[in-house]
């Protein structure tokens, strides 16, 4: 019998177990740290074998095959060796993609991933369609196609998953942008995380499509690298030769597989970078075949996603925020741009390799002030201290939204949109909006 071992035993790693035992393997789950309760129950009931706080080396170097969680780095020790012994490593869904005939929409990104795939299945659940929504977001692909089979999935894809993805096969694929971000997983180097997003387009034919945002000049060039056999659909925001999707004269325009229009005042989401993630959504609606009517209906009444510029609430005549989802700086600059009063900026934590340059002219036009929130601030008061607008130092969430409540004037804004990871001070992102949110209400 086949032997799979799973590492990481979170909402991925538990669903790959709960497929990898409906498929008859032998398998085993090891996780270094703790096993959240509901995931063991799950393993129990499954009467999936687990461990916890180690990774016990004769339980896992016997694997036929592991599948790793994505937020394991292929550095960790025991992946090292599982590597070096030539035991092959894949992601959750590239095994799930194995058992399943259903039809995937993938979407990538350095930002918008969340927000396009939230939308695309906004529209897909609205039109009564079958979908799942799975990946970086959603419950696990593979306990899905286990146990609660759908005839679509929408799937936010992370580069860290597409790197363990190998044979899965994207029959619609979103590649909505790509700058720096993760550098510190890729070596700190910009093309290693480059290919990793462009392993979206593997494995395509000429029965698929490829939805991509075509001013991304990284995107421009290295599409000449690849034979692509989809169906291309570039959209931008201006209607040029060979674009499928953009804005004309205040419409929202798709030119394929059939016409769309709808005024842009009626999409629900704002600022520049909503724009392109509503074109690459209605491009991936348009293409599955679901009817205008709906589409546009759709498009109209997204409530946005939690975590990217969710209005908290307005106190004292200051609107506050949560961008926490921001955690690289493309993800900050699109929010400040979209800014249109004066703006206490909230940003820092656990820095990936940033280069803070591009956020600086919209800082020094934007900013009233800065709230650097980490365990270590230093690359922040080297790169901003000399714009010589105020600025705060804190090293939790309290004194964070304490020093924001002194500084904001009614008509200002706070924008927590940390531009880094939140692994420093919080247990994740959502963690460091939620916190953000709670404090900010109980002003």
């Amino acid at each position: 019998m086949k032997r799979i071992v799973v590492l990481g035993a979170a909402e991925s790693g538990v669903g790959a177990a709960a497929l990898a035992k409906k498929q008859g393997f032998d398998v085993f789950v090891s996780d270094m740290s703790g096993i959240k309760d509901k995931y063991k129950a799950m393993l129990d009931q499954r009467g999936i074998a687990w461990e916890e706080g180690q990774h016990t080396e004769k339980l896992i170097m016997n694997a036929t095959e592991i599948i790793k969680s994505p937020g394991i780095p292929d550095t960790a020790p025991m992946v090292a060796k599982a590597i070096a012994a030539g035991i092959p490593i894949i992601s959750e869904i590239e095994f799930a993609g194995r058992y399943t005939t259903s039809k995937m929409i993938c979407i990538t990104g350095s930002n918008g991933k969340t927000t396009t795939t939230s939308l695309i299945y906004h529209i897909f659940k609205s039109a009564g369609y079958d979908a799942g929504l799975a990946g970086n977001i959603g419950h696990s692909l593979a306990l899905q196609v286990a146990e609660e089979p759908h005839e679509y999935y929408i799937i936010e894809l992370s580069s860290f998953q597409l790197d363990n993805m190998y044979d899965f096969r994207a029959n619609i694929a979103v590649l909505l942008n790509i700058t720096p971000d993760h550098l510190d997983r890729y070596d700190f180097k910009m093309q290693n995380y480059v290919d990793a997003k462009m392993r979206i387009l593997q494995n395509q034919t000429e029965d698929d499509a490829f939805i991509y945002w075509a001013d991304d000049p990284i995107i421009s060039r290295e599409l000449k690298k690849y034979d692509i056999k989809a169906v291309q659909c570039p959209f931008s925001l201006l209607k040029q030769k060979g674009i499928i999707g953009y804005i004309e004269e205040g419409q929202y325009k798709l030119e394929y597989p059939t016409p769309f229009n709808m005024e842009q005042e009626s999409l629900s989401l704002t600022g520049t970078h909503n724009v392109y993630n509503s074109l690459a959504a209605g491009l991936a609606a348009n293409i599955a075949g679901i009817r205008k009517d709906v589409i546009r209906k759709s498009l109209s009444d997204f409530p946005g996603v939690e975590h990217r510029l969710e209005k908290v609430c307005r106190v004292r005549g200051v609107e506050y925020i949560n961008d926490s989802k921001a955690t690289n700086v493309d993800a900050c600059w699109y929010a400040l741009e979209s800014m249109k009063t004066p703006t206490i900026l909230i940003i820092g934590g656990k820095d990936k390799g940033n280069d803070y340059e591009p956020i600086k002219p919209l800082i020094r036009k934007k900013c009233v002030g800065l709230v650097y929130l980490g365990a270590d601030n230093q690359k922040l008061h080297d790169n901003f201290d000399g714009i010589g607008i105020p600025v705060r130092d804190v090293h939790s969430m309290k004194d964070c939204v304490e020093a924001c409540y002194e500084m904001a004037r009614p008509g200002d804004t706070v924008l927590l949109s940390p531009c880094c990871a939140s692994f420093d001070l919080f247990k994740n992102m959502e963690d460091r909006g939620d916190q953000f949110k709670t404090l900010v209400r109980n002003l």
